[in-house]
């Protein structure tokens, strides 16, 4: 019941209309990962960024504690997308930050199997998951399809082994534009390597409903550079 009494508020939520918009290719958004202070959180809002992303993996060099996340979390419900960024998480975890209105949807960014994807889609609480393209990739159908993972959304980030992304390495853009296509009716996310110098270009060449920005939108691991931000927010909107 509890659930059902989520999926129902959800529906009605301006956070339906912040999902929706940052999932949508017809109007490229921005999301900004990696953010570990209430201030840089405070100012992304401020600017009009569309998503930003905490990291609750703990090996990361931009973990953000669940004990700070609380602080700033629930004052930017509704002016910004909250996106939890989990690896190999116990699912309790996210579905409980879900339940609790920390987060507005949660992404799986390690290596989650079908399985694991099968019991939020059950439940059907929102959710995205990352998966990478090796560097000897020939072909995307050696990549798992979309309805694998029963998921609003694919994000493609670099191949990063036991790191999990987070590298400032890009991926293979035409490789990602390749695997839209073909496994199309699905919003796909970019990451990896994305700076103001590249999004532009990475936007046109895949043509994605997102960019993640990480490393490209710093001045050290986890503090953000506004200045990149601005110029980011600038290359979506042109």
């Amino acid at each position: 019941m509890l659930f059902a009494a989520l999926r129902e508020e959800w529906a009605s939520s301006p956070v339906t209309t912040l999902l929706d918009n940052f999932l949508n290719p017809a109007s490229p958004s921005i999301k900004i990962c990696g953010v570990t202070t209430p201030s840089d959180a405070a100012h992304l809002a401020d600017l009009g960024v569309h998503a930003l992303g905490v990291n609750f993996w703990e090996p990361s060099k931009r973990y953000c504690s669940l004990e700070t996340a609380q602080e700033f979390l629930p004052a930017l419900k509704g002016r910004i997308l909250r996106v939890g960024v989990f690896v190999n998480a116990d699912p309790e975890l996210p579905r409980e930050l879900l339940e609790n209105d920390l987060l507005d949807l949660v992404q799986f960014h390690g290596d989650e199997n079908q399985a694991y994807c099968h019991q939020f889609a059950l439940q059907e609480l929102p959710f995205i998951k990352a998966i990478s393209i090796p560097p000897d990739l020939d072909s995307v159908l050696a990549l798992p399809p979309p309805g694998d993972f029963e998921t609003n959304a694919i994000l493609i980030d670099a191949h990063a082994p036991g790191v999990y992304g987070g590298t400032g390495e890009t991926t293979d853009w035409g490789l990602c534009h390749d695997y839209s296509c073909t496994f199309g009716g699905l919003s796909i996310i970019l990451a990896g390597g994305i700076t103001p110098h590249n999004a532009a270009q990475a936007l046109a060449t895949v043509q994605p409903a997102a960019l993640d920005i990480a490393s490209g939108a710093e001045s050290e691991p986890g503090l953000k550079d506004f200045g990149k931000v601005a110029a980011l927010l600038a290359a979506v909107q042109s």
